[in-house]
């Protein structure tokens, strides 16, 4: 994992975050998320800089839409300078205040 990811999963895991669960690394599709939501159908990427303008992450991104989940998507920089507003960004996408 990235220090971005390391951080985000100290974050998010055994229910630090409001008490919602969330799995690293997780399967979902064809695809692998660096953290789901299930309760909320909520996919999280942590992104470098290789993700800039990348098409392959919009295909990606299709996939789970389609099931009926969301994508967030963060760049590494945000979550370690601005971990509070990741957070509750997060958050709100779980329809819960931060």
């Amino acid at each position: 994992m990235t220090d971005a990811e390391v951080m985000l999963w100290h974050k998010l895991r055994d229910r630090r975050m409001l008490s919602v669960k969330f799995r690293r690394q997780a399967p979902i599709g064809p695809y692998i998320a660096d953290f789901l939501c299930v309760q909320h159908r909520l996919v999280i990427q942590a992104d470098g800089a290789q993700h800039a303008d990348s098409a392959h992450d919009l295909k990606r991104d299709r996939w789970p839409m389609q099931k009926g989940y969301r994508t967030l998507r963060f760049w590494n920089d945000d979550i370690l300078r601005r971990t509070d507003e990741v957070m509750a960004t997060i958050a709100a996408a779980c329809g819960l205040e931060w």
